[in-house]
């Protein structure tokens, strides 16, 4: 599923438009983003955790060449899921 298909989903199961699916969409991506940016995690109770995890630097090797590189510490965006949608994904499956 992409994100218009996410969206018209979202606007059947509103009953209202697509744009106002989008907009509500939008502002829910947009308020985890500036969380995780912020250093805060995210918890959707029976859904999952979006967290920012740090990354620490280490030494990388470029496959082409063989040459070794350093890899600089970094944070990046995580997600957990939760008991229950592991359990809702496992039954689909």
């Amino acid at each position: 599923m992409n994100k218009a298909e996410l969206v018209a989903t979202i606007a059947e199961k509103l009953g209202c438009s697509k744009s106002g699916a989008a907009t509500a969409l939008e502002a829910v991506l947009e308020t985890i983003e500036e969380s995780l940016a912020d250093g805060q995690d995210v918890t959707l109770a029976g859904f999952g955790v979006f967290k920012a995890v740090s990354k620490a630097a280490r030494a990388g090797r470029n496959p082409g060449t063989g040459e070794s590189i350093a890899i600089p510490a970094t944070t990046i965006p995580k997600f957990v899921a939760s008991k229950r949608l592991k359990e809702a994904v496992a039954k689909k499956g």
